[in-house]
């Protein structure tokens, strides 16, 4: 998706909306870019910015080739600031260094760019700096806040953003294209896992080849098979497994993310929704027990439970607080 004529193929709205602002030359001072993990925020991003900077463009369409464009792409060009959250949060420390970073003139170009990543997580004072930047825009300046929770994201920061929604791509003709890379080999129920937590090739490969998320498939599994026949010892499992293997935040987050997978499969095997697996294959044990062994009430009340605590762990409420009382409600 490094192209807007690839990028129209899968996401029109967005393309649209940012190809005729090129096109008038009416491209907003900020844009709030929102999408569920794996949508390709960043790469779109990264697509805005070499169209902002790119000098050999054909109409609006970057090179990709030059010194500009190559540069974007690797992170390193210096007119282009990329803030990532500092643990679980964007401090107010990081904002002051932008501003001063933009105080001083353009390195090469009039231009310069900011894009937040995981804006949602912006501390209260870090927040109010990006806003009081919103406020009074400079000329040639874009700002780019990325985030997969546009709830999360304070209202007075949106009012003064272009909104642009990132959909999910089609699941079934994304999990074909796994299954038929010719770089890496990745089966059905692998790709099935995969598409379900991402819709960007290139991290889904990266998932696949590190094999942490698999790594977490197991740990979910036992997790299962402990609240059917050890309920008592859920919170030593929290304690001497789940915080002890999944030790950063992006590894805590996928853990809710497969654990929730898990219950859907649950739920859907029990309404004869075979289709709309992905986390287990359709013959595992552990999943024929738990549909018999899991009541609809208390796998909707799993469930719930599931997303509140994904919805904690966007708020920056720690991990380990999240999990305790998670499994008091399981």
């Amino acid at each position: 998706m490094q192209t807007w004529a690839e990028l129209q193929k899968v996401q029109p709205l967005a393309s649209k909306i940012m190809m005729n602002s090129f096109k008038r030359n009416r491209v907003s001072h900020a844009y709030l870019i929102q999408g569920m993990r794996g949508t390709g925020k960043k790469m779109f991003a990264k697509l805005i910015a070499m169209t902002f900077f790119c000098n050999e463009k054909d109409g609006i369409e970057p090179c990709q080739i030059c010194h500009m464009c190559k540069r974007i792409l690797s992170k390193n060009h210096p007119d282009v600031h990329w803030i990532e959250p500092d643990g679980y949060s964007i401090k107010n420390e990081q904002i002051s260094l932008l501003q001063k970073e933009f105080g001083y003139t353009g390195l090469e170009s009039p231009k310069k760019m900011y894009v937040i990543n995981h804006a949602e997580t912006l501390t209260n004072n870090a927040a109010n700096r990006i806003l009081k930047f919103l406020e009074e825009p400079e000329t040639e300046v874009i700002a780019l806040l990325l985030t997969d929770n546009g709830q999360g994201i304070l209202p007075t920061i949106r009012s003064r953003c272009q909104v642009i929604d990132l959909h999910p791509l089609d699941e079934k003709a994304f999990q074909h294209k796994l299954v038929h890379l010719e770089t890496t080999t990745i089966n059905e129920h692998n790709a099935r896992l995969l598409s379900a937590l991402t819709n960007n090739i290139d991290e889904a490969v990266s998932l696949h080849e590190e094999k942490k998320i698999y790594e977490i498939r197991d740990l979910i599994e036992q997790f299962i098979n402990m609240l059917m026949t050890n309920y008592e010892e859920r919170y030593l499992f929290i304690q001497q497994k789940w915080l002890s293997q999944l030790k950063n935040k992006d590894e805590q987050e996928q853990g809710l993310d497969l654990l929730l997978l898990a219950f859907r499969d649950i739920a859907n095997v029990q309404m004869d929704r075979l289709d709309s697996m992905t986390f287990f294959q359709a013959d595992n044990a552990l999943l024929t027990r738990a549909v018999y062994q899991f009541t609809q009430k208390r796998l909707l009340q799993q469930l719930k439970v599931l997303l509140e605590a994904k919805q904690k762990m966007k708020q920056n409420v720690h991990p380990s607080l999240v999990m305790e009382q998670l499994v008091l409600q399981l």
